[in-house]
């Protein structure tokens, strides 16, 4: 690998990735012909502070050196002026082909042949096959990309403004994370005005001749499906029931086949992720990208585990299958060896890539566990098995239905069970549990389907049966379920909106934005969230909707395969979306003020919303010359227990309370005891860190007071008036004898503020890896809290 400045590509192969780790995989297989250098991802980009499109010359785009990339630039220059030939080889998508054609610009006047490389997996072979099939960089690609950004572009700076003039600057605007929040507001919007409907069901125990026992529900009443509202119906249909003799009326039996799952797409993947190891797709795609580039395996080395995983195509290539035969063959037997009908293509499937697999089945996770982190031995071991079920037989499973019915044929009570024939792919795939959440087409419901039963070995139609024991259960109707974040991905993906690449940042960018906040793995959107979706959808009902922003992707994919223009789709985006904003600039429509009473001081204006970073309240439209504000009452949520103990007082709980700035942690015997505890973006509680201790040493910028710190690589010294002044001493430049008195001064400092270990109520150390939302999940598991206390405080919004 090269990435410093003594690295040299004299005579050789320059080849460019954008990992380092990959780079330090890829230059293993090559060898001393070639120099690889990483890019660190983009080198260039549109300028931060500026739209960066030319609307009076095509909307071309102008791009600059990211800042802290010059001097990438400059290594890259430079080792491809020395080498014999450039080949780049950024990720197989889009957004890497965009990266490739800003490195070839950077490199062209090296005068050498610039070639473009795919590596759709780190392997030895794949990557030797790919560097002898080079190609040219596919400009339609670039544009695409350069599509996509210019549009987000053009939402965030025209949207975003008109948000700061109606609610508060700072505020932010996406084009598809706006339509993503108008679907969490919506859904929280249905949930708030639903209205739950009582019911009752009634499970029956039968004992059979042979003394074998099972349960039936009841499904009719006088061939009706059953609907009992009330308790008193379901007493009064309790005492008809147990009032007669039953006999089973029919028995049907049919052998259904469970087909095989697909290998997964980047969208399965995250919702897989999701739902079975609690990952969220940030961390899935992290931890695959790991495994892409290549985890250091014995003495093979770094080696890439996985192929791509940013792909929406569930094929596989012949070597892969031909290979996995091969595997199920030798471990489970040919009658487990299938023939791959499941790999379907559909409208929108770009099916630029393989699905995601495994580089090699060979590569069991159980003989690769030594060498993966319990995060990547998790995903590795998903992504392994569903490949290997992928490429196996259907399951064939017997299903049975029995009916039961009285001697008067009014009631009938019906039981359904299930045996396997022949598991197949059930085999090594085993939980059916995430090949059913795929099987659902809504993300409203998450009711348990009804349960298979044990159904006696010996039954006979006409058989008498003894009626042991009725229950009865009361139920209400369930309002649709909110969003996870497996359900939010698979909603985006059935409506065709967002790509592999963006799906892991929606959820992330709307978190960042204090839009929505995670509960119990839960999406709420927040106060702010629904009023910005609101005020969104009602002065933008045509760009922030589902069917608008599936077909911009749809005109994405034109533009990506040539059947559409790059400015064709600004424009038509751009002309629609400016007209409107010079109506609404200087008119915007706030729904919350819809019937905005007048202003009982001035009799004038009207008493409107009005926000601010710390929450909204009322004020008058006649401001400034009239200054009347109203407090908008509102229910506060109220703080939830989390099962941590204080680590300050030991008396107090930590309390899960929401400021200015977010959720934070704070102990319940304030203001006698001032405890805080932050959360990062994920909400995983960050640890208390040491206060600096203060020298007087002088900043060598502005003069005021160092700060001496403790850092990775040992102690440091920055200014006291940062952010102010970033003014640094280098620790090693001190004279030896004042950097011993500060070491002696820092270590009783040190000991002055010991670390803190954060222990949950019941005295066991706290897991600083789980999310607060697990921390007060695993805490009502082992009683510690309440479940009522989460319940309330879920119910805040």
């Amino acid at each position: 690998m090269a990435t410093s400045a003594k690295a040299s590509a004299k005579n050789k192969t320059l080849i460019v990735v954008e990992s380092p780790s990959k780079a330090k995989t890829i230059n293993k297989y090559l060898g001393k012909d070639y120099e690889v250098f990483a890019s660190v991802g983009h080198i260039k980009d549109l300028p931060k502070k500026e739209i960066g499109l030319d609307f009076d010359n095509h909307y071309e785009p102008r791009y600059e050196v990211i800042s802290g990339k010059e001097k990438v630039v400059r290594q890259l220059r430079k080792l491809a002026a020395e080498s014999s030939g450039i080949m780049i080889a950024t990720d197989p998508d889009r957004e890497g082909e965009a990266i490739a054609w800003h490195i070839a610009n950077e490199v062209e006047s090296a005068n050498k042949p610039v070639h473009r490389v795919l590596f759709n997996e780190i392997t030895r072979n794949a990557i030797l096959d790919a560097v002898k099939e080079p190609r040219q960089i596919d400009y339609r690609l670039v544009r695409s990309q350069q599509t996509r950004q210019g549009l987000d572009k053009i939402v965030g700076y025209k949207i975003s403004p008109f948000l700061w003039n109606v609610v508060f600057r700072g505020l932010s605007a996406g084009r598809v994370q706006s339509v993503a929040l108008r679907l969490i507001c919506e859904r929280e919007e249905e949930i708030l005005g639903f209205e739950p409907k009582e019911y009752w069901t009634l499970k029956a125990d039968f004992t059979t001749t042979a003394g074998e026992k099972f349960t039936a529900r009841l499904a009719k009443i006088d061939n009706k499906d059953v609907e009992i509202g009330t308790q008193q119906e379901a007493e009064a249909a309790a005492e008809a029931i147990l009032s007669k003799t039953y006999s089973v009326m029919d028995i049907s039996s049919r052998v259904q086949q469970r087909r095989q799952p697909t290998a997964f797409t980047t969208s399965l993947l995250q919702q897989a992720a999701s739902n079975q190891l609690g990952f969220g797709s940030k961390k899935t795609m992290r931890t695959a990208q790991q495994l892409y580039e290549g985890i250091e395996i014995g003495s093979e080395g770094a080696t890439g585990l996985i192929t791509y995983m940013r792909t929406d195509s569930t094929r596989i290539g012949k070597e892969a299958a031909d290979e996995a035969r091969e595997f199920i063959n030798r471990e489970f037997g040919s009658d487990y060896a299938g023939s791959g009908g499941s790999d379907k293509k559909s409208k929108k499937t770009q099916d630029a890539h393989e699905a995601i697999r495994p580089t090699s089945v060979g590569k069991t996770p159980e003989a690769l566990k030594p060498y993966l982190t319990s995060d990547q031995y998790k995903l590795y071991d998903l992504i392994w098995k569903r490949f290997i079920a992928s490429r196996m037989t259907p399951a064939k499973i017997e299903q049975t239905r029995v009916d039961i019915t009285d001697n008067d044929a009014r009631f009938l009570f019906r039981a359904n069970g299930s045996k396997i024939m022949f598991p197949g792919f059930l085999k090594v795939y085993g939980d059916q549990k995430e090949l059913d959440y795929e099987a659902r087409k809504s993300t409203k419901e998450e009711d348990e389907q009804e349960q298979d039963v044990r159904l006696p070995k010996e039954l006979a139609p006409n058989e008498h049966l003894n009626l042991q024991e009725l229950d009865r259960k009361q139920s209400f109707s369930r309002p649709p379920a909110r969003y996870t974040e497996a359900s939010l991905v698979k909603e985006l993906d059935n409506y065709g909106i967002g790509r592999p690449s963006t799906y892991a940042s929606i959820f992330s960018t709307l978190q960042d934005r204090r839009y929505v906040e995670l509960q119990k793995r839960k999406i709420l959107p927040t106060e702010l969230g629904m009023d910005v979706s609101k005020i969104l959808v009602a002065n933008f009902p045509d760009l922030f909707n589902v069917e608008f922003t599936a077909k911009m992707e749809d005109e994405l994919d034109k533009v990506a395969a040539g059947k559409d223009e790059y400015e064709q789709v600004l424009e038509s985006f751009y002309r629609p979306l400016e007209a409107t904003l010079s109506d609404r600039r200087n008119n915007p429509f706030v729904p919350q003020n819809k019937e905005a009473e007048v202003c009982p001081k001035c009799g004038k204006g009207r008493m409107v919303v009005k926000w601010t970073t710390s929450g909204k309240f009322l004020g008058c439209s006649n401001y400034p010359a009239c200054r009347n504000i109203k407090p908008i009452s509102s229910s506060k949520p109220k703080a939830r227990e989390t099962g941590i103990a204080c680590p300050i007082c030991n008396d107090g709980r930590m309390l899960l309370r929401n400021g200015r700035f977010g959720p934070f942690l704070a102990c319940s015997n304030y203001p006698k005891c001032d405890s805080l505890l932050n959360l990062d973006k994920n909400r995983k509680i960050q640890p208390p860190k040491t206060p600096p201790l203060e020298t007087d040493l002088p900043c060598p910028k502005c003069g005021a007071p160092l700060y001496l710190r403790t850092g990775k690589r040992g102690l440091w010294l920055g200014c006291s008036k940062f952010p102010k002044c970033r003014g640094r001493q280098a620790w090693g430049q001190l004279d030896p004898e004042i950097r011993n008195h500060w070491e002696e001064v820092m270590r009783q400092h040190l000991a002055a503020f010991p670390d803190i270990t954060i222990k949950m109520v019941d005295g066991t150390p706290l897991d600083m890896q789980m999310s607060v939302d697990d921390i007060i999940l695993l805490s009502e598991e082992r009683g510690l809290i309440s479940a009522e206390t989460g319940e309330e405080a879920a119910i805040t919004k």
